[in-house]
């Protein structure tokens, strides 16, 4: 071996050793930025921003509330059209009885009222008045979104700070997340006698704008609260969150 060829391989061989020693370094250092900087939330429940504007506000309420809404509404959607093809096919009749006894449905047209869900828009226009676009106590100590009350002691729960007027204080839910909440809330619309031609409205329709006046008990208010529901969803567009929904050709 010539000297000059000698040479050509150690400086050839300490160059692949100085690549070893700095692809080491640089993995190292990785393992440190990523220890040293865990990945931190845009925005927390229950941190409220100093000086937030209507625009942060609103970006926070969508942030930390829609993925939820979406989440779970997916879920109802999926299990509805699961349940249709069953009734459809005759298949899986027990779980069918045991869902028309969990939801009190007298018949099948009932229990599909009670499982299909309704446009997201309508869910999320709902959180934004019930939570003040995810600021009020209830929502940053709570989790509770959609003013659910507590009526026992079995459940975590809050104390309002106003009371009725006979002294009695009112206590509201407390969830551990806002997929808990928004679950709750969805299973009290499917339960509940007081949206039985709400249910019924949504059984044959997607069309959020003929849903939302069935809701007019859901608030003391009435129809001035469906009214302010409508120009919610219109103002700021909520209908674009309707992208998946169930056929409302059933049953």
């Amino acid at each position: 071996m010539r000297f000059i060829d000698f040479i050509i391989l150690l400086i050839l061989g300490g160059l692949v050793g100085m690549s070893f020693i700095w692809y080491d370094i640089e993995k190292n250092a990785t393992k440190n930025d990523v220890l040293e900087e865990p990945r931190k939330d845009k925005f927390l429940v229950n941190v409220i921003p100093e000086n937030m504007d209507v625009s942060m506000k609103k970006e926070r309420f969508y942030y930390l509330v829609v993925p939820a809404v979406q989440k779970v509404h997916k879920e109802w959607v999926q299990r509805f059209e699961r349940v249709v093809k069953d009734i459809n096919s005759s298949k899986n009749t027990q779980e069918i009885e045991a869902l028309k006894t969990k939801y009190k449905a007298q018949s099948i047209e009932e229990l599909l009222a009670s499982l299909k869900p309704h446009p997201p828009s309508i869910t999320i226009a709902q959180a934004a008045m019930e939570s003040a676009w995810a600021t009020s106590r209830f929502f940053v100590e709570a989790n509770n979104i959609f003013g659910v009350w507590s009526v026992g002691k079995s459940k975590p729960r809050i104390a309002a700070s106003e009371q009725r007027d006979d002294n009695r204080t009112i206590w509201l839910r407390k969830f551990k997340s806002v997929d808990e909440a928004v679950r709750e809330y969805y299973d009290m619309m499917a339960r509940a006698r007081a949206y039985k031609d709400f249910r019924y409205t949504r059984l044959y329709t997607n069309d959020s704008f003929e849903i939302v006046p069935h809701l007019d008990k859901y608030s003391e208010i009435g129809d001035a609260y469906t009214q302010e529901l409508e120009d919610l969803i219109r103002y700021n567009k909520l209908t674009k969150f309707d992208k998946v929904l169930p056929l409302s050709n059933y049953p």
